[in-house]
């Protein structure tokens, strides 16, 4: 759906020139849901404004849907802006408009008669759950409801694309979850690719498929968002996967240690530490541990102390090695 090739953009400041993106290449598959973070700076918000051509790079090109959007007249451009819609953090809806004339607001702006927009405003007003706010005044709702007038408004054009920058920040944690549900429902039943852009890896883990992560204008790393939290590379993903810092602990004198990474495998059902005390009768210790779940599989490490006689810590260590979707070796004290 979209690919970006060898895209850089300047600006000129005070100081000189500023690079704020450089050599970016991407591929965004049709019906994805595709994250794109980094920390305040790194370029995520002047990438995503590249797409839609409201900033022009000054090389590489934009591809979407199979169109050049660099090459594309103006009167091209805004025809082709109907289908890559945004939202952004702060809404930006028309406080003197109701939720319904909110929606509507596209639809009269490319031209649809009054009486279709308002029957498909009604239509978005009950995808997003909020039938009964048609009359209402954005200044009526809470942040999460003006979210998704926000997003109605953006899927009145039946677009192809949905660009999201950093949609959820001002929203508290139960919200977003509520949000980004929507999204994937949205991604579901729509067909729509979705963009999301971000500091958040937690919006990341819960949604998106496949992650680029952005430091200093450039790419530094890319894939789907399991192998980036299993393995992430580069100082920045490190950063953001870890944000305290990555797991440690220190290996015991005289004990045997293994580290074990959990690869993406749903392995919840059989826990393996459980697992080593009941099936093979070794009784590790946990020395250091961060794990979570993504998308329904177990992703991170731990750093296991194996049992302190010679038998039991060759037969955990067998059983580890055999043990589904886990790497691991042994570390010194």
């Amino acid at each position: 759906m979209i690919e970006i090739r060898h895209l850089t953009k300047r600006f000129e400041g005070k100081n000189g020139t500023v690079v704020a993106l450089q050599d970016i290449n991407l591929t965004i598959r049709d019906g994805d849901i595709y994250g794109i973070i980094g920390m305040s700076g790194a370029g995520k918000s002047t990438l995503v404004r590249c797409i839609n051509m409201l900033e022009r790079p000054e090389e590489g090109s934009v591809t979407v849907g199979g169109k050049a959007m660099e090459s594309l007249t103006p009167a091209q451009l805004r025809a082709e802006r109907r289908e890559i819609t945004m939202i952004f953090q702060q809404f930006n809806l028309l406080m003197q408009r109701t939720c319904l004339k909110n929606i509507c607001f596209p639809m009269e702006l490319s031209g649809t008669p009054k009486a279709q927009a308002e029957q498909r405003a009604k239509e978005l007003l009950e995808l997003v759950g909020l039938p009964d706010k048609a009359n209402a005044y954005p200044a009526q709702l809470s942040g999460g409801q003006k979210q998704r007038i926000a997003i109605a408004r953006a899927l009145a054009t039946d677009p192809k694309v949905l660009l999201c920058d950093e949609a959820t920040s001002a929203l508290d944690p139960n919200t977003t979850h509520a949000i980004l549900q929507l999204i994937q429902k949205i991604n579901r039943e729509l067909g729509i690719t979705v963009v999301v852009i971000t500091h958040q890896m937690s919006v990341v883990e819960e949604i998106c498929n496949n992650v680029a992560i952005l430091d200093g204008g450039k790419v530094v790393e890319e894939g789907p968002v399991a192998e980036i939290f299993s393995h992430p590379k580069s100082d920045a993903a490190k950063r953001l996967v870890f944000p305290s810092g990555a797991p440690h602990g220190g290996a015991i004198p005289g004990r045997r240690c293994v580290r074990v990474a959990f690869n993406g495998s749903a392995t919840t059902d059989k826990p393996l530490v459980a697992s080593l005390a009941l099936e093979c009768q070794a009784m590790v210790s946990i020395l250091a541990a961060d794990t979570r779940q993504v998308h329904g599989q177990t992703l991170g490490s731990m750093l296991l102390a194996l049992p302190e006689d010679a038998d039991g810590a060759r037969r955990a260590l067998a059983y580890i090695a055999e043990y589904p979707g886990i790497s691991y070796e042994e570390v010194e004290a």
